[in-house]
């Protein structure tokens, strides 16, 4: 809704694009089968940039990325992290996790520059800080959905600091160790936004506002974590209705700064 119309298809074909990668690595059998659909799909992207694409995601890709330049970078780091959430589950450490990111959140930083027409090094840098943010964000805010599919993004290394004992994680628990982890992370998270809200300076006007929507959004999901007293294990926390409405309505009146 907040797009200009003239990039609308453009950002539609982008997004079922990462869509479809999404889906078939998490919505389907998982493990081999999994990796293999991703293998045909990392075929149909090839195809699009050297060959014939036949797939109808692929054939409305081609156009954009003819239109926009857009290598096929960011498309391939988006599948090197679907295929890693097959097989790596747990990460040791905040680095090993930092890495996960670079693929599975900042490439898509990288396609709305590109769709935006204002790629850069720089630019790039601080997208990367926002879809971090964003990436670790929902981490946190899906701590108990990712255990229940066998997966735990918060970094071995930071449990250790905190005392958070295994077992406690294998049972969901909460405790007084694990409010002080997840504040941390917290904190963590939101040293991203505040690093890379200096990118809205930077940006075309028309894609200010989208941009500064996702901090906010990502802001606000730190918030929710923060209000239930970090315990994202007994209830995910949720932003509300009326703070959405208050986040769109904030960046809606800043549209002409």
């Amino acid at each position: 809704m907040l797009l200009p119309r003239r990039l609308a298809r453009h950002f539609h074909a982008v997004y079922a694009y990462c869509r479809w990668s999404d889906d078939l690595a998490d919505e389907t059998a998982g493990g081999q089968t999994a990796l293999d659909l991703i293998a045909w799909w990392r075929a149909e992207l090839l195809e699009c940039y050297g060959g014939t694409p036949r797939h109808p995601v692929m054939v409305a890709l081609r156009e954009t990325v003819r239109r926009f330049g857009i290598p096929p970078g960011p498309f391939l780091n988006l599948l090197v992290a679907f295929e890693q959430d097959q097989h790596v589950k747990r990460y040791s450490t905040f680095e090993q996790l930092r890495g996960y990111c670079r693929n599975s959140a900042d490439p898509v930083g990288h396609l709305v520059l590109y769709l935006f027409g204002c790629f850069d090094a720089e630019r790039a840098a601080l997208a990367d800080e926002v879809c971090t943010g964003l990436q670790l964000a929902n981490f946190w805010q899906d701590v108990a959905r990712d255990r229940a599919i066998g997966r735990v993004y918060i970094p071995e290394e930071d449990r250790r600091r905190f005392g958070y004992r295994d077992e406690d994680l294998e049972a969901g628990r909460f405790t007084p160790a694990f409010a002080d982890l997840m504040r941390f992370e917290v904190d963590r998270a939101r040293g991203y936004f505040g690093r890379g809200e200096k990118l809205l300076p930077l940006l075309p006007r028309e894609a200010r506002i989208d941009v500064d929507l996702f901090i906010r959004g990502g802001r606000a999901i730190l918030r929710a974590v923060e209000r239930q007293g970090y315990d994202a294990w007994t209830r995910r926390p949720e932003v509300s209705r009326w703070e959405k409405v208050k986040l769109l309505a904030g960046v809606v009146g800043r549209r002409f700064w």
